[in-house]
């Protein structure tokens, strides 16, 4: 019918009603694809029988995987048609280079299924494969008879289908004799019977001649054709469609008519796509828009175990969407999980991903390293400069803040040197101020003394303001005090040892005594010399206000983990030298002072005290400046740093106060009866007593030991500004430098 109202289409582009009633491999391909899916497997094989059925149904898999996304190919074999034994072994082989791939995906005909199996078991890797058969296997036992254990888990598609009741009474019914219209019968019957029916016949593998007696199902295996139910829809599609059309071209004929006859095949294709019935199985028969029919599938396991007898297992089906009872399934070799065929396993996490060129489901875990965190699946990215990664690095989250604790061993060894030295100061301090009018007091150049002990009491306060927690009014006094102990003390002392140099140098050319020499005079010097580094410090707050800042680069450790904030001012390491630089100036003159006073008599001043003093200062701030600086990379430089410079100024002060005053506080408090007056002297009896001693010191065999110094010791005048260098009183060994 259909021919004969189409002659204008060739032979290959005609309507195949029946393949389009029947699903088409789209439709299983896709529930493959689903099914995958929902096993959550993204790296499958393929293998198909070599043909027009296995090479399009993987085309379509491969297809509608691509257009699904996440579903890679491992690889996509073919079974040729004059295969051998040894051609499935190839293939096995071939999937178990890719060993990660299970799932294996086939469009194959029954015996190639067959052997695929049997090609499993020579190579020893039953239970290895998760087999995913087309509806070639189906539910059927043919290709798994004998060889189920290489069956089991498989999953297979099959078409929804239904017996048809009457067809089998009508088919096992049929006979040659009663056979009209089916011109194929009587090569079914040779096949069936395995038999030839003529000599003419065509089958030759056997000589037995049919009898015409043979009975279906009785002299044969029967079983019903699972589409026969497609055969008798497509049928009646055809007959609705005919119908359909006789009602809208002629519905006052019955039959065919004249405009049926001329209306062309397009049309009559017009009519099949819009029909709507019951088929023979109950269900609906309708066409999308590309002619086919619904895809229905009942979804099947080959199952083995105790409980039952081995066999296929409905486990769901798919009608458009995926329906599947994953609890009901059952895996080889007894596995409780669903058997893993991915590529590559998940990054954990703080990883990312490194794909693989060309195949997108496989990939290389990198970890997230030093200070990065996982961004995505794929990417890692840097914290910002104040955070670093969580411990899973996921994500960032602040690196915590440290400033020097009380409590830490790099601040406990300064504090309580810092202690000591306090108390120490003022228990001088009050001595001094006890005994202010004795000898020894006022020959100590009281104005200075109390100046010097202030600037040694403030050496050892900075100890306190550096450790102390930083903040805008901690950071002002750290710029104020940081370098005005030592410029206080320093300063003092480089007023005393000038004017030590000043009286003996002018005292060798002349009578007159220097200028400046005075009480007075002497503080308005060293008050001119500390004002320089105030002003310092004053212009440095209005260049650069003092402020608190949260350094991340000191210690930011390889490790994330150790890494932390450092707490501290807005002070760098030079501006700390700039702001010492000056006092460091001032204690290398004095020094310089030092060393030119070191032959003049011990008894009549302070200079080789002053002089002993400097020198072990000077050796202190050496020691100082490469620990300092050699620090500054260390991840502990903000304790060292200012451990070592809390140290350098408490041990500079001690060096100060134990030389300068210790001796003269001893004789104060242990030896009173020393701390008198002597008989005065006039200016030039001084200068010149000392100047004779200085020449009898390189002469020591020219008088008795001793006698130049009794005779000139004599008269000094303690009330005079000009004697409060020199020695008043007679002191014991451990005083010959006062």
């Amino acid at each position: 019918i259909y021919a004969s109202t189409a002659p204008e289409l060739s032979d290959d582009r005609r309507y195949d009603f029946f393949s389009r009633v029947v699903p088409p491999d789209s439709f299983q391909a896709q529930a493959m694809v689903d099914i995958v899916k929902a096993m959550g497997w993204n790296y499958v094989s393929t293998v198909a029988s070599e043909g027009s059925y296995g090479e399009k149904g993987v085309e379509a898999f491969m297809q509608l995987s691509r257009e699904a996304g996440g579903i890679c190919i491992a690889q996509s074999l073919k079974i040729p048609h004059d295969h051998k034994q040894a051609d499935f072994d190839k293939i096995i082989q071939m999937l178990l280079d890719t060993r990660p791939a299970r799932a294996v995906i086939m469009f194959a005909y029954d015996e190639d299924i067959r052997e695929i199996l049997n090609a499993s078991k020579r190579a020893d890797q039953v239970g290895h494969f998760v087999w995913i058969g087309s509806d070639s296997w189906g539910a059927k036992n043919s290709p798994i008879h004998g060889i189920e254990d290489a069956a089991v888990g498989a999953i297979t598609i099959l078409p929804k289908r239904a017996t048809i009741a009457g067809f089998d009474a009508y088919f096992t019914s049929r006979t040659l004799e009663n056979n009209r219209r089916n011109v194929w019968f009587a090569e079914f019957w040779e096949e069936n019977f395995n038999c030839k029916l003529m000599s003419s016949s065509k089958k030759e593998d056997t000589s037995r001649k049919c009898t015409g007696q043979e009975r279906i199902g009785t002299d044969s295996k029967y079983e019903q054709e699972g589409k026969v139910q497609f055969v008798i829809d497509a049928v009646y599609a055809m007959a609705h469609a005919l119908h359909n059309m006789q009602k809208d071209l002629c519905p006052e004929h019955s039959g065919m008519c004249p405009e049926m006859e001329v209306a062309g095949g397009k049309k009559l294709l017009k009519y099949i796509r819009n029909v709507n019935f019951n088929g023979s199985a109950g269900t609906s028969v309708t066409f999308n828009h590309n002619g086919d029919a619904p895809g229905r599938y009942d979804l099947f396991q080959y199952q083995m175990n105790n409980n039952s007898s081995p066999g296929y297992k409905v486990i769901g089906q798919w009608t458009e969407t995926l329906q599947l009872n994953i609890e009901d399934m059952q895996w080889p070799n007894g596995e409780v999980d669903i058997p893993s065929s991915v590529c590559s396993q998940p990054c954990k996490t703080g990883q990312r991903k490194k794909m693989v060129k060309g195949m997108p489901c496989c990939w290389h875990c990198e970890s997230c390293d030093g200070y990065q965190y996982q961004y995505d699946e794929t990417t890692c990215k840097l914290c910002a400069y104040n955070m670093r990664p969580n411990p899973n690095r996921t994500g960032c989250q602040p690196i915590p803040i440290v400033k020097l604790e009380w409590h830490s061993p790099w601040a406990v060894i300064p504090v309580f040197l810092a202690m000591l030295g306090i108390i120490a100061t003022i228990f001088v301090m009050a001595t001094f101020i006890r005994y202010n009018d004795t000898p020894i007091v006022r020959a100590s150049g009281r104005e200075l003394s109390y100046v010097l002990l202030t600037g040694i009491f403030l050496c050892y306060i900075i100890t306190f303001v550096m450790i102390a927690k930083p903040d805008v009014a901690v950071c002002s006094f750290r710029r104020i005090f940081l370098g005005l102990g030592m410029c206080i003390s320093y300063a003092a002392l480089l007023t005393k040892t000038n004017r030590i140099y000043r009286i003996f140098e002018e005292g060798k050319k002349s009578v007159t005594p220097p200028r400046l020499i005075s009480p007075t005079s002497q503080l308005a010097i060293t008050s001119s010399l500390i004002s320089v580094q105030l002003l310092g410090v004053f212009i440095w707050f209005g260049v650069d206000p003092p402020n608190t800042i949260i350094d991340y680069d000191e210690q930011k450790t390889i490790d994330p983990e150790k890494a932390r904030g450092v707490l501290k001012c807005d002070i760098t390491d030079l501006q700390i030298i700039c702001s010492l630089g000056y006092s460091i100036l001032l204690m290398v003159t004095c020094t310089v002072y030092a060393i030119k006073t070191r032959g003049v008599p011990e008894n009549f001043n302070e200079a080789k005290p002053i002089g002993f003093t400097m020198y072990t200062t000077c050796i202190v701030w050496l020691a100082f400046i490469p620990i300092f600086f050699g620090t500054a990379q260390s991840a502990e430089k903000l304790y060292i740093q200012t451990t070592t410079l809390t140290i350098s100024m408490n041990l500079s002060a001690s060096v100060a106060l134990g030389m300068l005053y210790m001796p003269k506080v001893y004789v104060i408090i242990f030896h009173p009866e020393l701390n008198v007056q002597k008989r005065k002297r006039s200016f030039k009896a001084v200068v010149t007593a000392a100047t004779m001693s200085s020449r009898l010191s390189h002469k020591p065999s020219d008088r008795p030991n001793g006698e130049a110094k009794t005779e000139l010791c004599e008269n000094v005048d303690p009330n005079s500004e000009y004697n409060s260098s020199f020695n008043t009183a007679t002191p014991p060994p451990i005083l010959r430098a006062v």
